[in-house]
This record gives C-alpha cells, structure tokens and sequence, in this order.
C-alpha cells in the first residue's frame, strides 16, 4: 500500500515537473521569463520553449503595434494663440526587459507617452505662428511637423523600452474668440487668391482677344485688297469685252439705242406713262422719227 503510494506521488511529481517545465510563445508576442522576480531571459521566436519547473515563471508582452488615441490638450503658439490639438500614437514595445524594469504595464505606458508627447506638441507648436499652422498651403508641409515631433516622442520613448512609429495630428481647434478671426484671414486669402486668377485670366484673354482681333485685320484687310484685284480685273475684262462687241459705229448706236429703252422702260412705272423727252434727246429723235 504505502509502495502504491510512494509510486503514485512520483508520477504526480513528474507529471507537475513535465508540465510546468515548457511554455509556448506566439507570433505576435515576447516572453520573460522570471527566476526569483528577476528576468532571466527573453523570447520572441514564436514556438515551445523550456524553463525550470516550478522555479520559473513567464510574463507575456505584445509585440504588435499598439494604438493610444491621447486626449485632446491645449498648446500655446509663438503668437500667443490658444489651440487645442486632438492626436494619437502608434508605439509598441522594443524591448520587454527595459519596458517591465522601467514601466510594467500598458497602462503605465499611455500615461508616459501622454506626458512626453503633451510636452513634444507644446515645444513645436511653441515656435510656430497660428498662420503657420492653419493655412491654405499644401498640406503635406506640415508633415515635416509631425515627423519632428515624432522623432523626439520616439527618443525620449526610447529610454522605457519603447518604439513610437508615429504621431498624427487628427485636428486642430480653435478657441472660440479665434475661430471668427481665423475664417475671415481665411476668406481674404481666398479672395485674393480669386482675384489674382482673375486678373491673369483677363490677362491672358486680352493678349488672346488683341491677337484674333490682328489677324482678322490682316484676312479682311488682305480678302478686301484680292476683291478689289478681281473686281478691277472683271471691269477690266467687261471693258474690254464690250468694246470687242460695239467696234463699229451701226453697232455703238445700237448699244446706246438699247440703254435708252432700257431707261426709259425702269421710267415707266405705276399708273402714270407719260415720258418726257428732250426734242435733242437720241431717243426723242428715234421715237419721232427725226
């Protein structure tokens, strides 16, 4: 019996010892293991792992990239105005060893990165003018602010074990005595900036308008100058044709013979007929028979 005993609590025992003597470790984590509340080594391979059954223990860190969304705080600018800037923080750990001697937990970490980044906005914005910041520039030019802050967030972040990858700017408020000011700056600069295309494109259309206007001098100018060519050309021509025809003299006083009856029917309109006619007129002389 007691043999059975002594058997039984020998599997038990290695059993305990078989169990607690491996651990595993995911992709997405690091593991520490702990001997005596001290760190004695770290693990961030993914897979079984060994330790020493009922001496050591392990404490799981997350390896992925955490999101702390920091709430949104006030800033002084280089001109003295108020603003309140709403931005957030991606940030994981670099080292688990120097993040649980340093800080412990996540939530202890938020509240560092809180401080250092509170402190990181206020000395940029500091330097700045509220013109600067809120403008109709491209707003890819204040990325060079963010990545300023950045990377002094990421130094001081450096020291607890901590990896900050980013800090966005998710918006900036203005007071409310502000915002009035800020939305009339805002409409001069647009207005001015109308006004400038404007003149440009009146500009630019007068040069267009005087240009068209010169070159359709030039066609009518030079179509009038070849009409005149022709005409001169086709009277010419009619001139000479008409003196080919009316060569003699039989021929000559049939001609005029033929424009005076024409005259004289365009006379004869309306209701009235009566033509009168000078006694030395030629055709008075054909129509008398003189």
């Amino acid at each position: 019996m007691k043999k059975g005993i002594i058997i039984a609590a020998i599997v038990l025992l290695v059993l305990i010892v078989v169990g607690t003597g491996y651990y595993s470790v995911r992709e997405d984590q690091y593991a520490c293991t702990f001997r005596f509340s001290e760190i004695v080594n770290t693990v961030d391979q993914p897979g079984v792992h060994f330790k020493i059954p009922m001496v050591d223990s392990v404490k799981y860190f997350p390896k992925a990239t955490q999101f702390y969304d920091i709430p949104p705080s006030e800033v002084l600018t280089s001109d003295k105005q108020n603003m309140t800037v709403d931005c957030y923080v991606l940030w994981k750990i670099s080292n688990p060893q120097q993040f649980y001697r340093a800080l412990g937990t996540a939530q202890k970490a938020e509240e560092r990165l809180n401080a250092i980044t509170y402190n990181a906005l206020k000395t940029a914005m500091g330097t700045l003018a509220q013109a600067d910041i809120i403008n109709m520039n491209d707003g890819a030019e204040r990325n060079k602010i963010y990545e300023s802050i950045t990377t002094t967030v990421d130094k001081q972040a450096g020291t607890y074990g901590i990896h900050v990858e980013d800090v966005k700017i998710k918006q900036f408020d203005l007071p409310e005595s502000n915002l009035n000011a800020v939305y009339s700056r805002m409409i001069s600069e647009r207005k001015q900036m109308a006004e400038k295309y404007t003149a440009d494109g009146n500009y630019e259309a007068s040069i267009i308008r005087n240009d068209v206007d010169k070159q359709v001098n030039i066609i009518v100018s030079n179509a009038e100058a070849e009409a005149a060519k022709l005409e001169a050309a086709g009277e010419a021509e009619y001139m000479r044709r008409l003196a080919k025809a009316y060569n003699t003299k039989d021929k000559k006083e049939f001609y005029e013979f033929t424009l005076a009856l024409d005259a004289l029917k365009k006379s004869l309109t309306g209701d009235e007929k009566t033509v009168i006619l000078d006694k030395d007129s030629e055709l008075a002389k054909i129509l008398t028979g003189q």
